[in-house]
């Protein structure tokens, strides 16, 4: 491990220069685990609907980072105290607190890793470099585990107005051209402050809070629940458990090494270990988008039509209904996929599905928003507010689908 190498900046078209602060930062960002997060999209196969959403989880792990430095130096600055052992720790769990995503971000988690999240991963890998690292992420582990005495840590990490959704926000915003997005970040993060050992916003950035709030609504449903960007993770997800299912089945499919593991393995939380965690961390959207190219052309049905409706996007079709789709209507048009394609009921349910899918823009029992008075009183978000829609934000909205192929309508 090299650690006499130089500080470096990163320039980011959303902030502009970023500043690596210290060596050891600098040496996990260089670290090949990190550097994976280059090739692992941010927004898994939402550049089908948006072009320019290309930017990967790397770009997000250095925006994080930037706007913790600001942070820190924010609430310092207003006399909280925090000592150089605590600063680093924040810094090195927001740059890693994305680096267990797997291909296309979200679409292993529910495929061929069963019952293990990235966050659960991402520990495993801080975990590890940490025994690299002789010690130096203790304070972040702790941190990232919400372990950590001082809540405030844990709430800048991962909470309702977190540094984590600040930047994301902001930039999958730009990438996408959705404007809605477009958070004040930096005018939301000179609004922190700390009372009691919480993260509190003073009253001045009360309607930043609402315009992130209401960003976040409008960006799940415009963006990340967007009915393409829906039915296309659901085809590459249904398209990795086949393969999987073939594999069992003792079918040869061409895939590299890292994928080909995790088809012959069944992994989850109870059996994730040091050499699932090896060959996890030499994987990432090239290695799927390369089996696809390849499965395309394989004599499974299944596998076939699904990798090609997602290389020349032509996806499936995804209607979105207020109550839930009936089991009958799932079953009338499997039938008809089972007749047209001569395909067995199993076979037919990787082409017709329903589910749901639900928005909550502001989660209470998270703990709440709190807003800090200038005569020292505190009061929760939706009660200091005077803009009714904080109140609907704070309701979860459920919206149902069904997916089938267009030639079966």
């Amino acid at each position: 491990m090299n650690t006499n190498n130089k500080l470096k900046i990163f320039n980011d078209p959303i902030y502009g220069f970023i500043t690596i602060p210290n060596t050891l930062i600098f040496d996990l960002i260089a670290h090949r685990h990190f550097q994976r997060l280059r090739r692992i999209s941010q927004m898994g196969l939402s550049y089908l609907v948006y072009p320019g959403a290309h930017h990967t989880r790397f770009h997000h792990a250095l925006g994080c980072l930037h706007l913790m430095q600001n942070a820190v130096r924010i609430l310092q600055f207003k006399g909280v105290k925090i000592s150089n052992l605590e600063k680093n720790g924040l810094y090195i769990a927001i740059l890693l607190h994305d680096i267990g995503h797997g291909p296309f971000s979200h679409a292993m988690e529910h495929s061929i890793v069963e019952n293990i999240s990235h966050e659960s991963i991402s520990l495993k890998f801080m975990e590890v470099l940490n025994i690299e690292f002789y010690g130096e992420l203790d304070t972040a582990i702790s941190m990232f585990k919400g372990e950590y005495p001082r809540r405030f840590f844990g709430q800048l990490i991962s909470g309702q107005l977190d540094i984590d959704r600040s930047d994301y926000l902001k930039r999958d915003s730009f990438y996408t051209g959705v404007s809605e997005g477009n958070i004040n970040s930096e005018r939301l993060i000179s609004m922190m402050n700390v009372v009691d050992d919480d993260l509190v916003i003073e009253e001045k950035g009360i309607y930043s809070v609402e315009k992130f709030l209401m960003a976040r609504r409008l960006m799940y449903w415009q963006v990340y629940l967007h009915k393409t960007s829906l039915v296309a993770e659901q085809m590459i997800m249904r398209v990795l458990k086949r393969a999987k299912d073939l594999t069992l089945m003792n079918v040869k499919l061409e895939t590299s090494s890292a994928l080909s593991f995790f088809l012959n393995n069944s992994c989850d939380v109870t059996n994730f270990n040091t050499a699932s965690l090896n060959q996890f961390s030499l994987l990432d959207d090239y290695d799927v988008m390369s089996a696809l190219k390849s499965w395309q052309f394989h004599r499974d049905f299944v596998l076939s039509n699904l990798s090609k409706m997602i290389l020349n996007r032509t996806l499936l079709k995804i209607k979105f209904k207020n109550s839930p789709v009936s089991d009958s209507k799932v079953e009338v048009m499997t039938q008809k996929m089972m007749e047209t394609h001569k395909l067995s009921s199993k076979e037919a349910a990787y082409f017709v599905f329903n589910g749901s899918v639900s928005n909550l823009a502001y989660d209470q029992k998270q703990g709440g928003l709190k807003i800090l008075y200038k005569n020292g009183k505190i009061k929760e978000v939706i009660s200091a507010s005077d803009h009714l829609s904080l109140k609907v934000l704070s309701k979860t909205v459920t919206k149902h689908y069904i997916c089938f192929p267009e030639d079966i309508l």
